[in-house]
């Protein structure tokens, strides 16, 4: 039924319908293919209906599509005449937005916001900056940081912080044979050897050893890595293991271990200062970013 379409379905369709293939679409709409295949699998339900059928030079709308389509971008014409408050728009902003994120959430979150601002926003201008720890409060409260992502626990006293997202861990590991003896028992899992990260310190403890030690378990950590990205690199040709955010994964190489449970997982935040809630501007980011995370 057609109040059952989305925001999302509309613009799927708008762009499928413009550009005439998936690859076209998905590019136009910072996406990836399979995102718009799977809206388009989504939307045929809904309407009852192929919509697009593929051919040699791409994705053919059939004569429903070709009828509903001027609906759909008077539609999307009539949403994005919608002003932000105080009346800005952000293809009319002229700023600089400067980002703080740890490799992490610079690789799950500010990339995208990126491609997404270029689009939407192309008069701003985005400065990304590593996390400080000791010093991040200080250059938010002095304007020289305007919106952090990163972990809830690490959110200084006085900051605003919003949820994004839950992360749930990964077990994972550089051989193949490894992986392919699951479901490992955890009494099983510790008798291989740790990767750790431990960004800005080493550290031969990580996140999960208290969990393991909560259920008389102890496992030997012999790899100290300074990032996850470093982390993954280091477990590729090895019988190492690590736990991964899911959202890393999956990687070329990399190869993950089925286990009967999980240490628990994390929620990444993004925050900024009290005076920035007010900010037209910084409100249409956070949306923008909330609405790419919640996106299939």
């Amino acid at each position: 039924m057609i109040d059952k379409l989305e925001l999302t379905h509309l613009r799927t369709l708008d762009a499928l319908h413009r550009f005439g293939t998936i690859s076209a679409a998905a590019e136009h709409l910072a996406v990836s293919q399979q995102a718009v295949s799977l809206q388009l699998k989504k939307i045929r339900i809904i309407l009852g209906d192929p919509l697009f059928v593929r051919t040699g030079q791409g994705m053919a709308p059939t004569p429903y599509a070709k009828l509903i389509a001027p609906h759909i971008a008077q539609v999307l014409v009539q949403l994005n005449g919608i002003p932000l408050p105080l009346g800005i728009r952000p293809e009319q902003a002229e700023r600089t937005l400067v980002v703080s994120g740890t490799d992490y959430t610079q690789k799950v979150i500010v990339a995208d916001l990126v491609r997404d601002l270029r689009f939407h926003a192309p008069k701003v201008k985005v400065a990304v900056v590593d996390i400080e720890v000791s010093a991040l409060t200080r250059k938010l409260h002095q304007g020289e940081i305007d919106l952090i992502f990163t972990v809830d626990g690490y959110v200084a006293p006085g900051l605003v912080s919003q949820p994004l997202f839950l992360e749930q861990y990964r077990c994972v590991t550089g051989s193949q044979a490894l992986a392919e003896s699951e479901p490992m028992s955890l009494e099983a899992l510790m008798r291989h050897d740790f990767i750790v990260t431990n960004p800005g310190v080493a550290n031969f403890r990580g996140s999960a050893d208290g969990w393991f030690e909560r259920q008389g378990l102890a496992r030997k950590v012999v790899v100290s890595a300074p990032s996850f990205f470093m982390a993954l690199e280091y477990l590729k040709g090895s019988n190492l293991v690590a736990f991964m955010p899911a959202r890393l994964l999956p990687v070329e190489g990399i190869h993950e271990i089925a286990l009967p449970k999980y240490p628990p997982g994390y929620s990444v935040v993004a925050a900024l200062h009290p005076n920035a809630q007010g900010d037209p501007f910084m409100t249409w980011v956070l949306d923008r970013v909330k609405a790419r995370l919640a996106a299939p």
